[in-house]
């Protein structure tokens, strides 16, 4: 009889310790909204910035200005008229840049920033976005105006005692040499 209670009481542990483990659910629950709302504050800021932007190129009426697929818009200070290549990815470029407010401001001059080396969308250099897609639309010894969106520039860091957050910026960029890849 002993076995028999020992066998049953061993029978239900084991049956009772089968179960699966449970998923352990979280204390606090996110709805999401912080996420909805810095979407909805970058759509205003895109808005606004895109606006002012469209009121200078409106007001200048001595350029023509080409918007990119990448969202900014440029024009060409000095265009190469001969059907050279354009950078493409691997190729190592040399080129120099400023950086300006939409103002004209000086913020950083060609000289601060110098002689600038850049493989193209191969290096994990410090360049803006704006400018590494710029570059890919330029030949050689071209010099174009970029105006970038803060997104596109510097972006909500901005430059240390120099540009603050989320401002949108012009630079003008010249495109010294292109190095093909053997590749290309």
């Amino acid at each position: 009889m002993l076995r028999k209670i020992a066998a049953l009481f061993t029978f239900f542990a084991i049956a009772a310790s089968c179960k699966g483990p449970e998923a352990r659910r979280p204390v606090q629950q996110s709805t999401g909204t912080f996420i909805q709302e810095s979407a909805e504050r970058n759509k205003a800021l895109y808005t606004d910035e895109k606006e002012k932007i469209e009121k200078i190129i409106k007001a200048d009426t001595t350029q023509d200005y080409i918007a990119s697929e990448s969202g900014f818009w440029y024009y060409y200070n000095i265009k190469d008229t001969v059907s050279a290549p354009k950078p493409k990815i691997g190729d190592d470029v040399t080129f120099t840049y400023n950086v300006k407010e939409l103002n004209g401001t000086l913020i950083l001059s060609e000289e601060e920033v110098g002689l600038q080396r850049y493989k193209v969308d191969q290096t994990n250099q410090e360049l803006i976005s704006g400018i590494r897609d710029g570059i890919k639309l330029m030949q050689e010894g071209e010099t174009v105006t970029f105006i970038f969106p803060s997104y596109k520039a510097y972006g909500y860091y901005g430059i240390e005692n120099k540009l603050g957050t989320n401002i949108p910026i012009k630079s003008t960029v010249t495109l010294k040499t292109i190095k093909q890849t053997p590749e290309n």
